[in-house]
């Protein structure tokens, strides 16, 4: 046993260096890519001298007038960094939400009045102060004309870039007759009926709202339902959000307490308000009605229910009636048969 231990022992050996040629060894830490350094940063507009506090900027000029604004890039980071400054037209996502059109995307609007430099080098944890032109062409439409500018930085992963942008709204409006009009379209109403009889149902509706004026606007109104031929209504508030010049949006509402006894005349009244500072604007008002035919099957079927007992109670009645009425008769009937068998008393 003690001296085969020898000779076992270079074939071990020989095993061990075919596996360590065979398998590669990992780099320790030679190969491995540095995180990239997180980046955060703010724009916002700004004076000459640094952020003045507005959330966006909302300005009234004449066609053909050109005026210098100012904004602030913050860069929050540990690092310097380079944005890249863009304008472009502004709009509202389905959600409501302020955006404007992706550097992909031309602007043909509002964003084309803007002038600003290409990029912005920004130092870590600095803020940086940015002018801007914002020029108004001799032909502008009077109205609204919103717009959005923006800082980006541009990363890659692979061969996707990805870009990623901060900024504000810039509400531009030329001067000139300022309307506010919201046009009211598309109205479904569908009447949702309880199925108990001593409540009533639900009036559903859904309708579009669209900004044909040329102003910046939302919207307060009144959904009305009327019932039994005008002799019952029911009605509600409702609020429009608010809509850019061309924008739309669906919106929806219920009535209740609608008992469905046929026709339901539905009316929608929507009022406009126009947005934005000291805006005096000439308001057109919108209305749309629509009528859905309803049957009120729970209290028909409680009202034949209760005609249905009212007749088995009145034949039960009869019945009795006719049954008392027949007892009596032979109850007299007997009692004369008794008098005249019985006859007069001979005592």
């Amino acid at each position: 046993m003690i001296r085969s231990v020898p000779q076992a022992l270079p074939r071990l050996l020989a095993v061990l260096a075919a596996v360590l040629v065979t398998v590669p060894v990992a780099p320790t830490g030679a190969g491995a890519e540095p995180a990239a350094p997180k980046l955060t940063w703010a724009v916002q507009p700004a004076g000459p001298d640094g952020p003045d506090g507005r959330r966006w900027i909302e300005r009234t000029l004449d066609p053909g007038q050109v005026v210098t604004e100012h904004l602030a890039v913050r860069n929050f980071s540990a690092t310097r960094a380079v944005f890249r400054l863009q304008a472009a037209d502004g709009y509202l996502t389905d959600k409501g939400r302020f955006n404007m059109l992706p550097s992909t995307e031309t602007s043909k609007d509002g964003g084309t009045w803007i002038s600003v430099r290409d990029t912005v080098t920004v130092g870590a944890n600095e803020t940086k102060v940015v002018p801007f032109t914002i020029t108004v062409p001799a032909d502008a439409a009077p109205g609204d004309h919103p717009a959005g500018i923006a800082a980006s930085v541009t990363s890659t992963g692979g061969t996707v870039a990805v870009e990623s942008r901060v900024g504000f709204r810039v509400m531009l409006r030329a001067s000139g007759t300022a309307t506010a009009a919201l046009a009211v379209d598309d109205v479904t109403a569908t009447y949702a009926r309880s199925w108990n009889p001593f409540a009533p149902g639900t009036l559903r509706l859904r309708y579009a709202v669209a900004n044909g004026g040329n102003v910046w606007a939302s919207g307060k109104g009144r959904v009305t339902v009327s019932e039994a031929f005008g002799l019952a209504r029911r009605d509600t508030t409702v609020e429009v959000e608010e809509l850019l010049p061309g924008g739309s949006r669906v919106a929806r509402a219920s009535v209740g307490g609608v008992w469905g006894l046929g026709p339901l005349r539905t009316t929608v009244t929507v009022t406009p308000a126009a947005l934005g500072d000291g805006t005096v604007a000439d308001v057109r008002q919108a209305t749309a009605t629509v009528t859905v035919w309803a049957v009120p099957w729970p209290q028909l079927g409680l009202l034949v229910v209760l005609v249905a007992v009212a007749l088995l109670l009145r034949a039960v009645c009869r019945r009795r009636q006719r049954r008392l009425a027949l007892l009596l008769d032979r109850a007299r009937q007997e009692g004369r048969a008794s008098a005249t068998t019985v006859g007069p008393s001979t005592d």
